[in-house]
């Protein structure tokens, strides 16, 4: 079977294709390394897979070119897409949001085409924890409503779950959509909580915690959210028999489509966060509290029962476990991988626009 992975030198899609090649299927990856954070830390990502697994065919493409993408398709014939490639991050999203525009949703569509004209057997894409937006019912369910997101980034991954759920019912298209939770581990993009949070405590400059740390989050280890997307690539969505439209389920639907939380459904105050990274990487943290940022949502917490019955899995390693596993990883790649927040370069908008 043949994966095509896109955003495979992304921190999901590395891990991703790793597991993957270790499993005996045939993987094809997509990325066009653009500019949102230091393309070298992508490049060795691949390097890391590769040393790991071994070569594999990596296409540079820019989702936005759709005639690249489509002759891809026609010549390679994926039979799964695991589409991982997006404009990441709710806060740049208030900075720079044409980016998101073009990369989430006309990227996008551009592999919906691609997968009409050229079908699959089955398409898994990335959406967020974020699209729960406003809603502070945990914890959150693949059944509640949605209709609140609070930055643009959260508003294109909701677009997207409707744009599958549209060619799902026009072309039969099988679709999964992967509402993630706080994903961390090794290789983590620097712009995310972990990646920042060690780099200051290790550099001794202050953390900044918004909203005075009050912050809930369920974090969820990378080998976890892994597992997940492994085990429900043979699981290619059907049609549910006993979908009313009346009382419509918000989570699957009369076309093949479906949505899954994943998430480790164990929800912890980034004070206690912070605790146990100072832990790991032994030292300590010079903490400065701040206001609540436009675009956060508050908490977040999982409802995997969905998951857990059509895998049998459910996100097993702790937050001690894992940032004891991310921190070994940070204090052995930090300095050469990373440098300095001074140091991450962050494309000009007109990169931007042509990113993924």
């Amino acid at each position: 079977m043949k994966v095509l992975v896109t955003g495979a030198a992304g921190f999901i899609g590395a891990h991703c294709v790793l597991r993957l090649l270790r499993d005996g299927y045939q993987v094809l990856g997509l990325d066009n390394f653009n500019g949102y954070y230091d393309p070298t830390l992508k490049h060795q990502r691949v390097g890391w897979v590769r040393q790991q697994a071994g070569h594999f065919p990596l296409q540079r493409i820019e989702l936005a070119d759709a005639s690249a993408l489509d002759a891809l398709f026609a010549r390679e014939r994926p039979d799964v897409v695991l589409h991982l490639a997006a404009q990441a991050g709710v806060r740049y999203s208030l900075e720079n949001p044409r980016a998101y525009l073009d990369s989430n949703l006309s990227g996008f569509l551009n592999i919906l085409e691609s997968c009409r004209r050229h079908p699959v057997q089955h398409l898994l894409y990335a959406s967020s924890s974020s699209v729960y937006g406003a809603n502070q019912h945990t914890p959150y369910s693949v059944r509640d409503a949605v209709d609140h997101p609070l930055s643009l980034y959260a508003a294109t991954k909701k677009a997207n779950e409707a744009m599958a759920h549209c060619y799902s019912h026009l072309y039969g298209i099988p679709a999964t959509g992967l509402r993630f939770f706080t994903v961390y581990g090794p290789w983590g993009r620097p712009d995310m909580s972990p990646v920042q949070f060690a780099s200051a405590i290790v550099e001794g400059r202050p953390l900044r915690l918004f909203n005075h740390g009050q912050h809930q989050r369920d974090f969820t280890y990378i080998d976890d959210i892994v597992e997940s997307l492994v085990r429900l690539i043979p699981l290619a969505p059907q049609a549910n028999p006993g979908w009313d439209a009346m009382t419509p389920d918000p989570a699957s639907s009369h076309a093949p489509w479906r949505l899954y939380n994943i998430g480790g459904q164990r929800p912890v105050a980034l004070l206690d966060y912070v605790a146990l990274l100072e832990k790991h990487l032994g030292r300590r943290a010079a903490i400065e509290l701040l206001p609540l940022q436009p675009g956060d949502v508050l908490d977040t917490c999982a409802d995997a029962s969905d998951l857990a019955h059509a895998t049998g899995f459910t996100p097993l390693i702790s937050l001690d476990e894992g940032l004891g596993r991310f921190a070994a990883w940070f204090l052995d790649h930090h300095l050469p991988l990373h440098g300095t927040p001074a140091q991450i370069h962050r494309a000009s908008p007109d990169e931007q626009r042509r990113s993924l």
